[in-house]
């Protein structure tokens, strides 16, 4: 790892490889290869080129580098999408939830293999074809292949264990399995079965088609009818979904066909798979970008993920756009599918109306992923319209905070203010208060000052009032809040205290308190909260008591000043181990001397008198 303040043009190597950017906490924010990553990394520390918003902002958050060099920038690609994909890192283009789509998983590793869904692709030595986005499109052709290519549906290990018997089930009976459990088929007679899967999840199917005719006219000669007629039922059933899947295209040329569509920080992909001319697939995908993500980046970030693991690659890929390290991402596809793969932005004909389908396809997408979210934001939590019709409200309260007082002792008063979003905390908005002009105990007149310093700061900043505001107490808390709000012009805002009893909740106006159901979700909404609030007034409060015990128990030792105490803890992260440290390695903290070393060991461990 190196950090910041020791990277110089002279120490980075001028290699290919993979550079890790991390902020203080040591948590990858971006990733990137490079095939110099000495002139790469310098152009983000050490020029004066400026940077888009995006990257500024992530370069003030780089905290430290670390490199990783490879021996060729292929290996530095593939390097590099394998930790994105790990890592999942804020600043570079992620596929959204892709572990949630199922894949068709063919356990050839297995002498008699299975075909199964799974959700995750491990490696485990068997073949992977998805991901499917569509589980019903995806359920469709599992069901199709288990009716026609009879593969085994059960778990059993085959062959069986010597001296256990398997009996063959009712797919045998119906003829959906040859019963290779009780040996009624050969391994050599169910590889045939599993390479016909293999081709037509492949895209093969053209290929499989004559195979299948080839195999249903040797039936047909060896008078094997049955057989004969049961092969002529699957090509014509592959023949139909062919001619429903057929895309006008000049040729048989395998080939991904890719678009995009975005919205700020909101994009959609979508790939579609034609193989042999026939569409066998669209997949679908939601992306994680920032907002500020060039169009280069969002496609060649998305094209790095989602071939990193892709099966069944094609020879040509359609693109909606050139990229300039088109060249590098051809060479790592060519060598994944041994032989040459093109990527191409089409001008024109019918290739470009191909990535004008998928670009339509990717914008309706984009447009339902909106909209969906537009709904979720319009949408109000039941808590909140129980909470409108329970305090008579002209509207649900959407946002909801809590005011808590923290007072164990005359000294460290502190006060937190919690902030709820929909039902959710939105820690954005939280606040400590240290209380500055009370002196001893008193709820009141601390919870004065806070609340007029909150209301004070929000006129300040020209920010709206949450639609409730909340204190933790009763008709006393209540009725301090009251006033200062009405002081500062806000008579009307919606307030209510929450007294230790949850069924009590008093309303600033009425006299008695209001009793709810404990089933009710307004009553729930609010007990989060004023859990929440004194959760946070709790925590602050004892960082301050900690802050007051830690520096006058240090303090109280002669030539200990503010800094050499700071050192000391720095050092030691702790009084306790400060206490049980010996006088050699107190010596060895900066800025403390052999005399002071043993000063400080006899404060902790004074001579005991004879």
């Amino acid at each position: 790892m190196k950090d910041l303040s020791k990277i110089k043009p002279a120490h980075l190597p001028r290699k290919p490889g993979v550079y890790l950017m991390k902020d203080k906490n040591g948590k990858i924010i971006y990733i990137g290869k490079a095939k110099n990553l000495k002139n790469r990394v310098n152009t983000y520390f050490h020029t004066r080129a400026a940077h888009d918003s995006k990257t500024a902002i992530m370069v003030s958050k780089i905290a430290s580098v670390d490199l990783l060099v490879t021996d060729s920038e292929i290996e530095a690609l593939i390097l590099e999408s394998n930790l994105v994909k790990e890592h999942k890192p804020r600043y570079n283009v992620n596929l959204k939830d892709d572990k949630r789509f199922p894949y068709l998983k063919l356990t050839v590793n297995e002498p008699f293999p299975r075909l199964m869904v799974v959700r995750r692709v491990t490696d485990d030595g068997a073949r992977y074809f998805g991901p499917y986005t569509s589980s019903i499109g995806m359920r469709r052709t599992f069901k199709f292949l288990m009716r026609h290519f009879g593969l085994r549906s059960c778990n059993f290990e085959l062959p069986p264990p010597e001296g256990k018997k398997i009996k063959v089930c009712l797919d045998y009976h119906i003829g959906r399995c040859a019963g290779a459990c009780e040996f009624l088929e050969s391994e050599k007679d169910y590889k045939i079965h599993v390479e016909a899967v293999i081709m037509f999840l492949s895209g093969r199917r053209t290929n499989l088609i004559g195979r299948l005719r080839g195999r249903m006219g040797r039936a047909s000669d060896e008078l094997k009818f049955e057989e004969a007629a049961r092969l002529r039922d699957t090509v014509e059933a592959m023949e139909s979904v062919q001619l429903k899947q057929k895309v006008d295209a000049a040729d048989c040329i395998d080939r991904d066909v890719i678009a995009y569509a975005r919205d700020a920080g909101d994009a959609t992909a979508v790939v579609m798979q034609i193989r042999e001319g026939i569409l066998i697939g669209r997949r679908d995908f939601q992306l994680k970008i920032d907002k500020d993500e060039s169009e280069e980046e969002v496609l060649s970030g998305f094209l790095r993920q989602y071939y990193n693991l892709a099966d069944n690659l094609p020879s040509e890929i359609y693109l909606p756009r050139h990229l300039e390290e088109i060249d590098l991402l051809e060479k790592w596809l060519s060598t994944g599918r041994k032989s040459k793969v093109r990527m191409l932005n089409p001008q024109k004909g019918e290739k470009l109306k191909l990535v004008s389908m998928a670009e339509a396809n990717a914008r309706l997408l984009l447009d339902e992923l909106l909209i969906q979210k537009k709904k979720y934001k319009e949408k109000v939590p039941a808590s909140a319209v129980a909470l409108q019709q329970l305090l008579r409200l002209e509207r649900a309260p959407l946002t909801v905070s809590c005011f808590d007082i923290s007072n164990l002792g005359a000294t460290d008063k502190a006060a937190s203010l919690v902030y709820f979003e929909r039902g959710r905390p939105k820690k954005s908005e939280y606040r400590h208060f240290k209380i500055k002009t009370v002196a001893g105990q008193d709820d009141f007149a601390s919870m004065r000052e806070v609340i007029g310093r909150y209301v004070l700061r929000r006129k300040e900043e020209n920010k709206p009032l949450p639609d409730l505001m909340m204190v933790d107490g009763g008709k006393g808390q209540l009725s301090i809040a009251r006033q200062v709000l009405d002081e500062n012009g806000f008579a009307a805002q919606p307030l209510i205290g929450l007294a230790k009893r949850l069924e009590e909740v008093f309303v600033s106006g009425k006299k008695s308190a209001l009793s709810i159901p404990r089933s009710s979700p307004a009553i729930n909404l609010l007990k989060r909260v004023r859990d929440e609030a004194h959760r946070f007034a709790i925590t602050y409060h004892r960082k301050l008591r900690s802050k007051r015990t830690i520096g006058s128990e240090l303090d109280r030792i002669p030539g200990v000043g503010e800094n050499r105490r700071n050192h000391l803890l720095k050092h030691f992260g702790s009084v306790k181990k400060i206490r049980t440290a010996e006088v050699a390695q107190l010596a060895e903290v900066k800025g403390i001397p052999n005399k002071l070393a043993r000063v400080i060991y006899d404060y902790f461990h004074p001579p005991v008198k004879g």
